[in-house]
């Protein structure tokens, strides 16, 4: 039985993913399904397109938590039942996928940027403000979101492994698990990359109205 509790911690793990706040939180708010303009992307920023900055923040924070819970959980009540760090790998990574491949949203997510950040945070605190700081870095003086968000998913490997023995000891498993995220990540952001490199890529700030939100735009933004 006890092989059993890892597999349905990482199936818990993945349905809890699965819940697409950006879809959910507009539709209890009475705003347009994200997936429906910018670009249609059910995540915080392009919920943020709607007009309303509080169905973003809730999005953003929902999104993180169910990244970080079940890290959290394993990590504080796992060892009785031997979720050990291999566990803690796999919830993690689980609840990443479930963001991007939601069974409950017809396997169509979001880039997971927010879940991997709560992910980090469940992980260690310190290795998630490292991670949220270099995110907000990069995007006050790039101005580019999806930028920030490949550097910081870059460099958060690099933190886990760089403070080995002094903030936390590295397991090879969650630093495998954090390079998978990162790798995914950068995967889902294919599109940004492009209009990097061909300076088409909108900038923070830009097209922010709902009238462009709704409209839909020539260049969308990452997220």
């Amino acid at each position: 039985m006890t092989a059993t509790y890892p597999i349905l911690a990482a199936l818990a793990a993945y349905l809890l993913g699965s819940l697409s706040f950006a879809v959910i939180v507009t539709r209890v708010m009475g705003l347009s399904d994200p997936r429906t303009y910018g670009s249609k992307n059910p995540g915080a920023t392009n919920v943020l397109r709607s007009g309303s900055k509080a169905a973003a923040i809730i999005t953003l924070l929902l999104d993180a938590v169910k990244g970080w819970l079940p890290v959290a959980l394993v990590m504080w009540y796992g060892e009785p039942y031997g979720l050990d760090d291999g566990t803690v790998a796999l919830v993690g990574l689980a609840a990443f996928l479930g963001h991007l491949w939601p069974v409950f949203f017809r396997f169509e997510g979001g880039k997971g940027v927010a879940t991997a950040l709560g992910v980090l945070v469940g992980i260690s605190v310190w290795l998630g403000l490292a991670s949220a700081l270099t995110w907000l870095i990069i995007a006050f003086f790039f101005r580019y979101s999806s930028l920030a968000s490949l550097v910081a998913a870059a460099f958060a490997p690099v933190y886990y492994l760089l403070v080995d023995g002094v903030v936390w000891y590295a397991e090879g498993t969650i630093a495998g698990a954090i390079v998978v995220m990162g790798m995914l990540l950068a995967w889902r952001h294919k599109e940004n990359i492009q209009r990097l490199i061909q300076g088409k890529e909108s900038r923070l700030g830009a097209g922010k109205s709902g009238k462009a939100a709704v409209g839909g735009s020539d260049k969308p933004s990452p997220k």
